[in-house]
């Protein structure tokens, strides 16, 4: 069903389908009149547009006089359609009218508290719509329509925000899943951020620039300049699964974009996606960030088309019932203007006789010195070096006003909205805070170019990036701080790419165009290749009021090239002969200040040592977050206790890092020493597989951090044996929690799916290389794109004693002597942590680098050890002309251990199976961990390798480092016959703190 919310006059309610109603003081035109007869005004009675002095013709008029388009509003109309909206004419065979907003500050300078405040109200709109908590009194929404509409009329209001965000986010009360709230490129991703940041939800915006991201889909946009429109969210997943979805644009006509958008994002719906068990939304198999849901899905997903203007036709109408009917879905609109807009036939035709007959005189030049420029445009003068506050580094002539100035803002990297943003919640950010460096260094940077506080200044953003430049202008127009004593009048507009045709008359939305070469990564061309537009900066605005601005801050892209924005357009391109950005501006105002901002990309790039881990650049990628400076150790009975008690995961915390004792180094070095070249031979028969099963271009992708060394060991085979320079990454799984999915949406954006091989040392019941599975297996479900090339979830593993998959170097149970020590052997890198309090929704799971214990690390004499021994191997396999590398029917998966590990659950009675098979950990590498880590009970042993002799010196040495960690934590070591492996550690299932008696539950807890 469909469905459109109106505000009454006495209450803000949803009302059903057809019933109008009309907000008190709010004055609408009559349904199917002209809104502006040929020569009336169209401002509401008694006000005045533009100055108090001079009442000046609807933006719109001349193109209804020309080409006969008619706009009416309809009773129940929040606000008057004409009051929202002129219009222009655009260069486009698909459609000629453009409505030109008044309230959206693209095309027309606006006063940033308007554009804000029309966002707002919006937003509250569709919080009442949904039946949100938290949504404003009727009666503060219709003193902010009053607001508003007093401001278009020319009367600014005397409070500083039309309409307060709520206290409490609605989007964070719903408990009918996460909403998600998108706008549509290139005009309504400021309007959509306004909508999420009332709503508290995540947002994110289409996009027309080239990314590595994977597209998550994409629609098109048939009337417009450029049609195409992607979805690059860096978490698919979340707007897979999210129960709302809010779709934010400037304005419907006839719909047909929405209900493309509705069809795409509905064939991609995941309601409830998560990892297995997560039982709904989750990250990783536990509740995602910031998701509101109490529980799975609704049935039915919500969506609600939020638009400032809605001129559909009753046949356009239908469409969206009849969609919503074919999907199964509800499928609602709000809009703060509702009308209609009458098209002649010939339209089309009449437009392309007017741009005809008009050629030359638009997109060209708007002011008698365009010639020339004002002030210094070039960058290479005094070096003004930083602003107050150290709010950046500034370059250009600012002797005076005039020229172009450069500012580095010294900030946090902005992260843009087409990746997706959170708005609230404890990793969500508002525009405000994110605008605060940003609006001191253009405070700074006027002051000091001398522009008085009278000017008339510009904040102009740049085609989609529209959100962050609107709060900039915010900020500059609010009282001035203590530190920059500078409060110009500020409006805020954007540049386009859109070619709207130009025409200075009163009674026309843009009467004036600038225009310049592109200095962005557009999906339809490089920097440089084609035109932008910047609208009606000559006279700001259409009714030319307060003539032109004395000085224009830019708020390009965060991670704009200097050397872009300054270039002019390439020769043989559309753009050849056209100035550059910052040319341009400058012959628009006397000074240009240029706001650079760092970009965040869409996901971490992972580290390298020395920065981070003890490990060569070249040997490791590590796709981890930096916790080295969190504190995350807890005592060894206080994390079991929290583990067992179901309060925590494991992966919360890190136990002490265990210092080894001299003895133990000592083992150590004889363990190395004894098997170094088996592990090498080892080493080769894996890597060997690997690039067999990958033909020869394996990415190596190992699970930190046991498999980190084993992956360091097969690049530096690969590259011995065959001179292949290998990729290695390093990143996080957990038991329980599942896989690091934003490090696979990394790997994703670099490498082809069918390259990647994940690697481990070794495998003791065969829990990661399930986990491993099932979260592939998840992963490739709901993450959309990912089934276009499946990721492979098999695993390769130095050692297989339990029989768990099918490319290992050995079956073996013997020690790996990385498995003796922790971070010491490991690249001086914990374990890996994924805790939501530190790790955010767009981080990867995290782990420290232990630096302090450099003077005992001895990862590099590991695996240099080890490397040593390849050529030795390299000659035994010429000798043997090598083993078959493709992996034989007769060694596949048995899973043998795992039977093993469960009737050794059930003969020590360690309660359900389910969760007893937890506390055995079978091989010598787990058991060494659970000595190391947890609170051990007993280890079991093979009898033959606890043998001694007369003197009780061990016959052989494989357990040794075992035996003597047990000794030094009182834990007995017990005989058993047949056992599988050579041992196995038990950790105390019962009177220990945080243990599980037979029942699973808590005995004590202390």
């Amino acid at each position: 069903m469909t469905d459109t919310a109106e505000i009454g006059e006495r209450a803000l309610e949803v009302t059903p389908r057809d019933a109008e109603v009309t907000p008190r003081a709010l004055e609408v035109t009559p349904r199917d009149a002209e809104i502006t007869p040929p020569g009336a005004e169209v401002t509401p009675r008694g006000a005045e547009i533009g100055s108090a002095a001079e009442a000046h013709e609807w933006s719109g008029a001349v193109v209804r006089d020309r080409l006969g388009i008619r706009l009416t509003t309809s009773p129940g109309s929040l606000l008057p359609v004409d009051a929202l909206a002129g219009l222009a004419v655009r260069r486009n065979p698909r459609r000629a009218q453009l409505l030109v907003s008044r309230v959206l500050a693209k095309h027309v300078p606006t006063p940033p508290g308007l554009a804000i405040g029309a966002g707002r109200l919006l937003g509250a709109t569709a919080a009442l719509h949904l039946g949100l908590d938290g949504t404003p009194e009727p009666s503060d929404l219709e003193e902010a329509a009053r607001a508003i509409t007093g401001w278009l009329a020319g009367s600014a209001p005397r409070r500083p925000e039309v309409l307060p965000l709520p206290a409490s986010p609605p989007a964070r009360t719903a408990g009918s899943g996460e909403i998600v709230t998108l706008g549509y490129a290139e005009t309504a991703t400021g309007l959509g951020h306004l909508v999420a940041e009332f709503l508290g939800s995540y947002y994110l915006h289409s996009t027309r620039i080239a990314t590595r991201v994977r597209p998550f889909g994409a629609f098109e946009e048939e009337h417009s300049h450029a049609t195409s429109h992607t979805l690059v969210p860096s978490d698919p997943e979340r707007l897979a699964r999210a129960g709302t979805v809010v779709l934010v644009d400037d304005e419907l006509s006839t719909g047909q974009t929405v209900l493309n958008t509705v069809r795409e994002l509905h064939a991609a719906w995941r309601p409830g996606a998560g990892s297995p068990g997560s039982g709904g939304s989750t990250r990783d198999g536990i509740p995602a960030h910031d998701d509101a849901a109490t529980g799975g899905g609704p049935a039915r997903r919500r969506y609600v088309v939020a638009s400032l203007l809605d001129l559909r036709s009753g046949q356009d109408r239908a469409r969206f019932d009849a969609l919503a009917a074919e999907l199964g879905c509800d499928l609602g609109v709000v809009a703060l203007g509702q009308g209609a807009v009458e098209l002649p036939d010939d339209v089309l035709e009449r437009a392309t006789a007017w741009l005809a007959g008009s050629a030359g005189h638009d997109l060209g030049a708007t002011r008698d010195d365009l010639g020339t420029t004002r002030g210094d445009l070039g960058t290479t003068g005094d070096d003004l070096g930083a602003t107050p506050g150290d709010l950046g580094t500034t370059g250009g002539d600012l002797g005076g006003m005039g020229g172009v100035v450069h500012v580095d803002v010294q900030a946090e990297q902005v992260r843009s909205a087409r990746f997706g943003v959170d708005t609230a919640g404890p990793h969500g950010t508002r525009l405000a805070e994110t605008a605060l460096a940003s609006g001191s260094a253009a405070a700074a940077a006027l002051t000091r170019a001398g522009v008085p506080r009278h000017a008339r200044v510009l904040v102009l953003g740049s085609e989609e990036h529209l959100a962050l430049p609107l709060a900039i202008a915010d900020r500059l127009a609010s009282e001035p701080d203590a530190d920059h004593a500078h409060a110009p009048r500020v409006l805020v507009s954007s540049t386009t790419r859109s070619p709207v045709h130009a025409h200075d008359e009163a009674g026309y939305a843009i009467r004036s165009a600038v225009t310049f070469a592109s200095h962005d990564h557009a999906e339809d061309g490089a920097p440089g290749t084609a035109r932008r537009f910047a609208y009606n900066l000559a006279g700001a605005g259409p009714d030319r009021s307060g003539g032109p601005f004395d000085a224009i801050v830019y708020v390009p892209e965060p991670g704009s090239a200097r050397a872009h924005l300054t270039a002019p357009g390439l020769a043989g391109t559309p753009a050849e002969g056209e100035p550059s950005v910052t040319e341009a501006l400058a012959r628009e105002a006397g000074t240009v200040v240029v706001l650079h901002l760092d970009a965040a990309p869409p996901y971490q790039e992972p580290m390298r040592g020395p920065v981070f881990g003890s490990y060569p650049p070249d040997d490791v990628a590590w796709l981890l977050k930096d916790l080295s400076g969190a504190k995350l150790e807890a005592p060894a009975h206080e994390r079991e206790a929290a583990i067992q008690s179901g309060r925590a995961s494991y992966a919360e915390s890190l136990p002490q890092e265990y210092e080894p004792s001299p003895a133990y180094q000592a083992l150590f070095h004889e363990a190395l020493a004894e098997s170094k070249h088996r592990i090498a031979r080892a080493v080769a028969d894996v890597t060997e597989q690997v690039l067999a099963l990958r033909d020869r271009e394996p990415v190596l992708v190992s699970l930190a951090r046991a498999g980190t060394p084993i992956g360091v060991l097969m690049r530096r085979w690969a590259r011995h044996a065959h001179g292949l320079d290998v990729p290695h990454y390093t990143m996080s799984i957990v038991r329980g929690l599942g896989i690091d999915r934003n490090a696979l949406r990394y790997l994703l954006t670099r490498h082809r799916p069918e390259q990647i091989m994940f690697v481990d040392g070794w495998t003791g019941k065969g829990a990661i290389a399930r986990e491993l599975a099932a979260a592939v297996e998840a992963f490739s479900a709901t993450d959309p794109g990912s089934g276009r090339a499946r990721l492979s979830a098999e695993l390769a593993v130095l050692a297989d004693p339990g029989h768990c998959v099918r490319v290992f170097g050995t079956r073996d149970d013997f020690l790996i002597p990385s498995a003796c020590l922790n971070s010491t052997v490991s690249g001086l890198v914990s374990r890996t942590v994924f805790n939501q309090a530190i790790i955010g929704p767009h981080d990867l799971h995290g782990a420290k680098f232990y630096r302090e214990l450099a003077d005992r690390d001895v990862s590099n004499e590991f695996v240099d050890a080890v490397a040593a021994c390849f050529p030795n191997v390299m000659a035994e396999r010429t000798r043997t002309r090598g083993a078959e590398a493709e992996p034989k029917p007769g060694v596949e998966p048995t899973w043998a251990g795992w039977a093993a590990v469960e009737r050794i659950a059930a003969e020590h009675g360690l309660g359900p199976l389910h969760s007893a098979v937890n506390l055995v950990k079978p091989g010598v590498g787990e058991t060494t961990r659970v000595l190391l880590r947890r609170v051990p009970w007993k280890v079991l042993a093979r009898p033959e390798l606890l043998a001694t002799d007369d003197a009780g010196r061990l016959l052989r040495g494989e357990l040794a480092h075992v035996l003597l960690l047990a000794a030094q934590r009182g834990v007995p070591v017990e005989p058993v016959a047949d056992l599988p492996y050579s041992c196995v550690g038990l950790i105390h299932p019962q009177f220990t703190p945080g243990a599980t008696g037979a029942d699973g539950r808590t005995v004590l807890d202390v």
